[in-house]
């Protein structure tokens, strides 16, 4: 038997399609889905949708496809050449050329995976301790008058807050304390800052009544010192209410979730802290016209008491006021000395009871302290009674000094005059004379009769 014979009879002779499709079975069984990250190279975006692009490292490459409509709902990524990148999906072999590829169904930006894992395990940590309890988060003060701002001193961020807490309120005192927002040492420095402005508020610096903390947008590793647990923990033991202002609207970072409050951007944070200024100014003079008016309101009921005092009885016949309240006084008084006559004659009627007690018994001593009692017992009343009567001739006497103030003859005294037409009618005002009547003018040391020659009207 030839070489040749031999050979045949023992090994199995595949098609190049039985090879392609073993090798395929082979991949897809022994890898199945995998994650590959490198270098994004030699990509098309086909009108189909369809992209394909090799992926590369500094030593190997392997072709990839990524079929329109394959995405598993994870973050897309918009490709390019150079990127660096994760790419998930099935490991298999393009038949027709025999090639090995792989078959995507979702793209990433190489670390944002980790970035996010990481994200994800100290915001539950966090969220468990109680960090972000919303029972603990401080309102903001409605007025501030301080306000510190920790964040880079350089750049568009520090200038735009600056402007809107400008613009809103210019009574405002800020304090920015500089800080790195980005790289290795911006976390702890974020964090000094936050205890910094704590301690030294009040002390050091004026008492700030409002912390703001951010910088502007960027990638996640661009903002990833505001998902440092050192700067959660910062925040969280800040006494001063805290505002985080991190990146854009969309962007969330741990400080977001610690933070007793949250702004979209820092110049949303400004608008936040403060009042908007203009507001203020119009609502305080809507308020200032509101008092006027009620001080106006208030002013016509003391002028309408006020005339209807001038109309009362009180104001026209003092004299027989006076002589109503000294009746008055003078009946009150004669009650209380009969009242404290009874009283009188009752301990006088119950000091005999015990003295014959006392005569019957002899006892000297019980005596003596009865009679202690009893002259005690008469000081205290009489006293009482002067001085319910001093108290009550007090009384008389501011009412009458009220009344002569407030009587014609009290007007008299005061330097002012009373007129009295025909009849002796009061004379109130220009109308009630006419020529030829005959005044009387009552002064507070006599009278001066008057002929009317003519009236003339106010203001000539």
């Amino acid at each position: 038997m030839s070489l040749e014979t031999s050979q045949s009879q023992t090994t199995k002779v595949y098609s190049v399609s039985e090879l392609t499709t073993g090798v395929r079975r082979t991949l897809e069984g022994q890898f199945g889905n995998l994650c590959v990250e490198g270098e994004v190279s030699n990509h098309r975006h086909q009108a189909s949708g369809h992209q394909y692009f090799t992926l590369k490292d500094a030593k190997s490459q392997v072709a990839c496809v990524w079929f329109a409509g394959r995405s598993s709902g994870l973050r897309a990524v918009p490709l390019s050449d150079g990127m660096q990148v994760q790419v998930r999906g099935l490991l298999t072999v393009f038949e027709a050329r025999g090639s090995y590829q792989i078959n995507v169904q979702s793209v990433q930006a190489a670390g944002a995976g980790l970035l996010q894992a990481k994200f994800e395990a100290l915001k539950r940590r966090l969220q468990e301790e109680g960090l972000f309890d919303r029972t603990r988060k401080k309102p903001l003060p409605q007025y501030p008058a301080v306000v510190a701002l920790i964040t880079s001193p350089t750049g568009s961020v520090v200038q735009d807050m600056l402007k809107v807490l400008g613009r809103r309120a210019p009574w405002v005192r800020v304090l920015v304390y500089p800080a790195r927002v980005q790289g290795q040492t911006a976390a702890a420095e974020i964090a000094e800052g936050i205890r910094f402005v704590n301690a030294e508020s009040g002390r050091s610096l004026p008492k700030v009544d409002v912390l703001i903390v951010g910088r502007g947008g960027g990638s996640v590793e661009d903002l990833w010192s505001f998902n440092e647990e050192v700067v959660a923990r910062a925040i969280f033991n800040s006494q001063i209410p805290l505002v985080s202002a991190v990146g854009h609207e969309t962007d969330f970072t741990i400080a977001d979730f610690v933070a007793d409050h949250r702004a979209p951007t820092p110049s949303a944070a400004a608008e936040l802290v403060v009042p908007d200024g203009a507001a203020l100014e119009r609502q305080i003079f809507v308020q200032g016209e509101r008092m006027e008016a009620l001080l106006q309101g208030q002013l016509r009921r003391w002028r309408q008491r006020l005339e209807f005092l001038e109309k009362s009885a009180l104001f026209r016949e003092p004299r027989a006021r006076l002589a109503e309240a000294a009746q008055r006084l003078d009946g009150e008084a004669e009650g209380l000395h009969r009242a404290a006559q009874d009283r009188l004659g009752r301990l006088a009627r119950r000091l005999e009871n015990l003295a014959a007690s006392v005569r019957a018994h002899r006892p000297d001593q019980v005596l003596a302290l009865r009679r202690q009692q009893t002259d005690s017992a008469a000081g205290r009343l009489e006293r009482a009674m002067v001085a319910k009567l001093q108290e009550r001739g007090r009384e008389v006497e501011r009412l009458r000094q009220k009344l002569v103030l407030l009587s014609p003859e009290g007007t008299l005294e005061r330097g002012y005059s009373i007129t009295l037409g025909e009849g002796g009618v009061l004379v109130r005002n220009a109308s009630a004379v006419a020529a030829g009547d005959t005044l009387v003018t009552r002064l507070r040391d006599g009278r001066v009769e008057s002929k009317v020659t003519g009236v003339l009207p106010e203001g000539e």
